[in-house]
């Protein structure tokens, strides 16, 4: 009987010294992991948080104040009762209603015409052959760059030669160009794969069809974000419609809000102004509440590239 060979042992061989080892990963409850993620993460989120909300705090709770309870040396935070004296007094002091009403009109249609622009003008860009369009696209994105105050002056010679002072339109003509909408637009159109142009161009569908058909609906998240911040910045815009109406029949409600103050003297008004200021914002706190979800999907889908 032949004597059969052994099993082959297989053994662990040792590491080479040479190769490249892994890199180190702290475990996720270690000192190091905690530290960093605080530090780098939650620490600044808070302190970033904390600028933006605690004025809108204080002016909450200061519009249920009463005038003894804001100019005081003894600083008080919470009102002692829940006073709606002041937001009554701010509906009633000033045509609150008209400057509601102002504020509605220079919004919606304003913005309705800006994102509908930046949505023309960046399918142009982007899918329409003509001569000079680079050029067109640099001179957008220098006047992304140029700050909107270098114009008032301009703006306002050519509004008011043409009869548009404490008119709705005059509030509204001035801005209509939106360079951050077409600019974030383009980018995104740049996205967008070309099978589904060229089974539109199949179809014999014209360029009016292939963009209210095909690219707006597949570009909803990137059309809402303009919209919401188109909306945000007509609503809240200040400088300009202060300095082509001085009549309360055409003021908006930011406008309106100089009104309350001059309304009472001694700290009175600073209640009644808080209160306004709250009105104010909260028409805006409803549009973005109702699109937030279309913010980061909108401003990201620009940034992906096939």
């Amino acid at each position: 009987m032949s004597a059969q060979s052994p099993a082959a042992v297989v053994r662990p061989t040792d590491p080479d010294p040479a190769a490249p080892q892994p890199p180190h990963v702290p475990r996720p409850l270690s000192r190091s992991n905690l530290v960093q993620t605080l530090a780098a993460g939650y620490v600044p989120l808070l302190v970033a948080t904390l600028v933006v909300f605690l004025p809108l705090l204080w002016m909450l709770l200061s519009s249920f104040k009463q005038p003894g309870e804001i100019v005081t040396t003894d600083l008080k935070i919470l009102p002692q009762s829940l006073n709606l004296e002041n937001y009554a007094t701010a509906m009633t002091t000033v045509p609150f209603a008209q400057f509601f009403a102002n504020s509605l009109i220079v919004t919606s249609v304003g913005s309705t015409i800006k994102v509908v622009l930046a949505i023309l003008t960046a399918y142009a860009l982007v899918f329409v052959r003509f001569p000079y369009k680079n050029v067109i696209f640099v001179l957008i994105l220098v006047a992304l760059m140029v700050p909107a105050q270098v114009s008032i002056l301009p703006n306002y010679i050519l509004i008011a030669g043409m009869g548009g002072k404490n008119t709705l339109w005059g509030i509204i003509l001035p801005g209509l160009g939106t360079a951050f909408g077409t600019f974030l637009l383009r980018q995104h159109f740049l996205t967008l794969p070309q099978s589904i142009l060229e089974a539109a161009e199949i179809d014999d569908a014209g360029h009016w069809r292939r963009l209210w058909q095909i690219i707006v609906p597949v570009s909803l998240p990137s059309v809402a974000t303009v919209a919401l911040v188109t909306v945000v910045s007509e609503w809240n815009d200040y400088i300009w419609p202060l300095i082509i109406t001085d009549r309360p029949e055409t003021m908006t409600l930011p406008v309106g809000l100089t009104l309350l103050q001059n309304s009472e003297g001694n700290g009175a008004g600073w209640g009644i102004l808080m209160a306004g200021a709250v009105l104010v914002i909260v028409p805006i706190l409803l549009v973005f509440a109702a699109l937030q979800r279309y913010i980061v999907a909108g401003l990201t889908q620009g940034s992906v590239t096939g």
